[in-house]
């Protein structure tokens, strides 16, 4: 499900994993500069927004995220990090010319980023985790 990853901003590496409560994703921007946005909301975390830090691709498609005014974005990311059924990470690098799917959600002044997850499509990706981060080409989502 993706529970961290690492990306560079203004010249530094960030390595982030969702259950800090200060973990931020990079909405890559149309200007192509990015912003960092709050990853999902945790238990007991002030606010409106879903609880979690990811968005299954096909609640997003049945029209559940549609209160949240949800925008798809994408996530410049070099390598994204996945915890297998018996809780060991594996990282993966992120190849380019891909891009990591997410969408910000909006409620008043609250928002916040939640990756978008699908069911792997691939025997190696199932073999470590139930869900995956969708990808699509850096030129979309613009």
């Amino acid at each position: 499900m993706c529970g961290g990853v690492q990306f560079k901003h203004e010249g530094k590496t960030f390595k982030v994993y969702f259950p800090d409560p200060q973990a931020v994703l990079p909405v890559r921007l149309k200007s192509g500069s990015h912003e960092l946005l709050p990853w999902g909301r945790r238990e007991g975390e002030a606010g409106v927004l879903p609880v979690g830090g990811w968005a299954r691709h096909e609640s997003i498609l049945a029209g559940k995220w549609d209160r949240f005014f949800p925008k798809p974005v994408r996530l410049d990311l070099e390598a994204f990090m996945e915890k297998d059924n018996q809780g060991k990470s594996h990282w993966y690098p992120v190849i380019a010319p891909n891009a990591m799917q997410a969408l910000v959600a909006r409620w008043d002044d609250e928002q916040r980023v939640y990756v978008v997850t699908i069911t792997p499509t691939l025997p190696d990706q199932a073999a470590v985790h139930s869900r995956w981060p969708r990808f699509v080409s850096a030129s979309s989502l613009v």
